[in-house]
Order: structure tokens, then sequence, then C-alpha cells
């Protein structure tokens, strides 16, 4: 627990309260965000409320640079997946922190997402730390296209699939289990007949680093840091609560259920998080 001595929640204080309280004594807040503030615009996130997965783990970065067969299941299933993700929209947990920002509140907002929400409900000093599901990737030549002109692509090639719906999983997935994927046809980059990925960080992929860069360097201009919707299982949003809380920068969370820093937390919200964070 940190153990500074400014803004400690008192526990008897109702937890909107000591929110409210928090965030009033620390104007400058490093927030970290993660697939719980999605789950009500209606994408699945990935973790059960003891921090394991609901599912299995994603695809690997090595798997799918390395096996066809992997990359024609991956776009088959987000051909299918595509149609709810693409079409998501802000909640109103996105729409409290775009007011918060908007009243000088945030020094800056590092998301784990890759939906885009933040920005469609109207933040601007946002970092997309593992990427965006809305444009496609060269691994050659590194042209961008569109998610919704790929999707064509993806449509045009393999009409059958279209007719298909499978329930939605986290990140733009589907659960389409028991399917024949072999032939599933993946166009190539029409630039230079590379791969194409998503331009995502996938499990097993570094981060690039001019945007953990940029993150470290809000960080060290903050005087605290909020998490959202995060289990901070995944190192790459945990590393910032671990520098935060060695740098002595309180910080306060909400989230349903255990993250890998709980020990590290001036206060600790469970609930929803748009709920919660409308009490502020």
């Amino acid at each position: 627990m940190f153990d500074g001595t400014a803004a400690i929640p008192d526990p008897m204080t109702a937890p909107g309260t000591a929110l409210a309280d928090f965030v009033r004594a620390y104007p400058r807040l490093f927030v970290l965000t993660g697939a719980g503030i999605s789950t009500a615009s209606g994408i699945p996130d990935y973790r059960d409320l003891d921090g394991g997965w609901k599912r299995r783990p994603p695809v690997t970065y090595q798997a799918f640079v390395a096996d066809a067969a992997t990359r024609a299941r991956y776009w088959a299933r987000s051909l299918i997946g595509w149609r709810r993700f693409g079409s998501a929209r802000p909640n109103q947990a996105h729409a409290a922190l775009a007011r918060l920002e908007n009243d000088g509140r945030i020094e800056a907002l590092v998301t784990q997402n890759v939906d885009g929400l933040h920005q469609s409900a109207g933040s601007r000093a946002v970092i997309d730390l593992h990427g965006r599901l809305d444009e496609v990737r060269c691994l050659q030549c590194e042209r961008r296209i569109p998610r919704e002109a790929f999707q064509r692509e993806l449509e045009a090639r393999n009409p059958a699939w279209r007719e298909l719906d499978a329930l939605a999983a986290p990140d733009g997935d589907a659960d389409l289990d028991g399917m024949d994927f072999t032939s599933f046809d993946v166009p190539a980059c029409t630039a230079c007949g590379g791969m194409l990925k998503p331009d995502v960080v996938f499990f097993g992929e570094n981060v690039p680093r001019e945007r953990v860069e940029k993150a470290w360097a809000h960080l060290a201009a903050s005087d605290a840091m909020l998490v959202v919707g995060s289990s901070l299982m995944v190192y790459s949003g945990f590393r910032f609560a671990r520098e935060a809380a060695r740098s002595g920068k309180p910080i306060a969370a909400i989230n349903r259920g255990r993250t890998r820093a709980d020990d590290l937390f001036a206060l600790k919200v469970e609930g929803d998080c748009a709920e919660v964070l409308l009490l502020i």
C-alpha cells in the first residue's frame, strides 16, 4: 500500500467520495486504462475477477508471422468480429475521462485498448500503447490500410464467410471454433506483396520505444496515477504503476477483481468504471 502522506483516503469514506477527493488533490493525473473501461461498449475483456484468462490467450506475434494457417484463422475470425468491434461507441466512462481532460486534470491518458474509443469520446492527450485495430500494416513496406477497406477486401475474397456470425471476443475477435480455415483467402500487400497485420502490438511483440518513452515523460510530469479498468497483469501496463510507486506518486484504481498492483494502490474502488467515474 502506498505510504505517502497526502490525500490518503479515509477508509470510512464512500468509495466515490474518496476517489473524487483523490482527483481534486492531484490535478495532473497520469491515467492508464484497460479492457474494463470498454466492456460497456460491447467489447469483451480478457480477464476474470482473479486476473486469469477467461478464454485461451490471444495469438502471439511469433505464431502469426510464422504460420499461414494461424494468419488465416486470425483474419477469418476478425472478419466476423470486426462488425461489432468497428461499430462500438464510447460509453460514459470514456466521456467522463474526456471531461476530466477538458477540465485540465489529465496529464496524459495511456490506454492498453486498441479500440480508439477515448478519441471518439473527445480525449486528445491519448497514447495508444498497443496501437489501433482500425489500421492494417504491411510488415515489409510499412504501408498502412484503413481496416474498413481491408474488411471489404476480406469479404470480397471470402464471400461465404460474410454470412457467418459468432459471439464477440476481445479486440475484434470472434468465437469461430471448430471451423476449417484452410480455404480462407488472406490478401497480401498490394504495394509489395508483404504480410499484412493489424497495427496493434500482439503478445510476444514489443511496444514501440517512442510510445513508451513518451509515456514515461508524461508519468514524470504527473503528480498521481489513476488506473481504470485494468488488472495490470500485462507488464507493458504494470511497469507504469511500479514506477509511479517507486517515485512516490500515489495511485488510485477502479477495477473489478484482483490486479497485479493491488499492494501499490493508495485507493482501490471495486465497481463499474462508468458508475464510479460519474461520481467524480
